[in-house]
């Protein structure tokens, strides 16, 4: 549990019973999710709200009478650098709570609060630099997805793997946990631009407009690495069409080599009297007939570049 009062440029470490007792102060509230549900009646929150913040599964953006509500699910896939798995944000004019289950990550939030100085610091700049510290290194995530693909791609190129089906399905789930997580983050990041309850200061909501462009484009690069994800399964597929047809071109040209060596075993073999029987060479002359058909169908084929 971490207690700060916001004091011009500083924050400054405060008890829980001072949160709703000092007139005219806003408060950071910090708390982890097994702390939630003890301190909510302090806070005046909603069981509803409790509930929803322990127990939803979505990201989501809610403006109620007097307070703003966010939840967000961080997918394991950017889930690195001690982000929190799920975390929530209730926000009204007299504090700013954030509820995660890594506390950490606020640790370091307040820790580069401190260390930088921030001048006019406000819960409407806590929250932005959140989302900053939330969102900043995500692009560098999505260009290890993509070398990641691009080294499948060089695998199919050199037939290093045969396997590559199972990575795909891997990299379309991680990709499609992303394009949701985004989908629902841009739309957090335009709601809290509409600013309904006026609880954030407009020199701040431009910030929010260059964070918005930033999910923005962060959803794009997920959905060009879906793409890209796509053109390398059609590939791997046009190559398997590939190897089968060749497999298939090398079984025709042998049934077609021994189609007419089948031919003279089929001729030879009836049960009928054949003047070539009573030949002192006619043993020899098949097996010549015979090397000399197989000589001649692989000449005509080479020539004709059908292997």
């Amino acid at each position: 549990m971490m207690i700060y009062r916001f004091n011009h440029d500083v924050l400054i470490v405060d008890a829980l019973e001072n949160v709703n007792a000092l007139e005219g102060k806003s408060h950071l509230c910090i708390f982890n999710l097994n702390e939630l549900e003890s301190v909510s009646p302090d806070l005046g929150i909603s069981p509803k709200i409790v509930a929803e913040c322990l127990e939803g599964i979505t990201s989501k953006f809610e403006s109620h009478d007097g307070f703003d509500f966010v939840t967000l699910n961080i997918p394991e896939a950017i889930n690195e650098g001690g982000k929190p798995h799920r975390l929530c944000i209730y926000f009204t004019d007299k504090f700013l709570l954030f509820v995660s289950d890594h506390d950490d990550f606020f640790k370091n939030l307040i820790f580069d609060i401190e260390a930088e100085k921030i001048k006019n610091i406000s819960p409407g700049k806590i929250i932005r630099l959140f989302f900053d510290k939330l969102t900043l290194d995500d692009r560098f995530i999505l260009e290890k997805i993509e070398q990641e693909i691009a080294k499948l791609e060089e695998d199919l190129i050199m037939s290093k793997t045969d396997e590559l089906i199972p990575f795909l399905i891997a990299f379309r789930k991680k990709l499609l946990s992303l394009k949701r997580y985004y989908e629902e983050l841009l739309e957090i990041s335009e709601s809290i631009e509409e600013n309904e309850n006026e609880l954030i200061d407009k020199k701040e909501l431009r910030y929010f407009k260059i964070h918005t462009n930033r999910v923005n484009r962060l959803y794009n690069g997920v959905v060009n690495l879906r793409d890209y994800g796509s053109q390398i399964r059609e590939t791997y597929q046009e190559q398997m069409d590939i190897n089968l047809n060749y497999v298939m071109k090398v079984f025709t040209v042998i049934t077609s080599i021994f189609l007419p060596l089948t031919l003279i075993v089929g001729w030879y073999g009836m049960n009928i009297i054949m003047p070539e029987f009573h030949w002192e060479y006619g043993y020899h002359f098949v097996i010549v007939l015979c090397l000399a058909v197989v000589t001649v169908t692989l000449i005509y084929f080479k020539k004709n570049k059908w292997f």
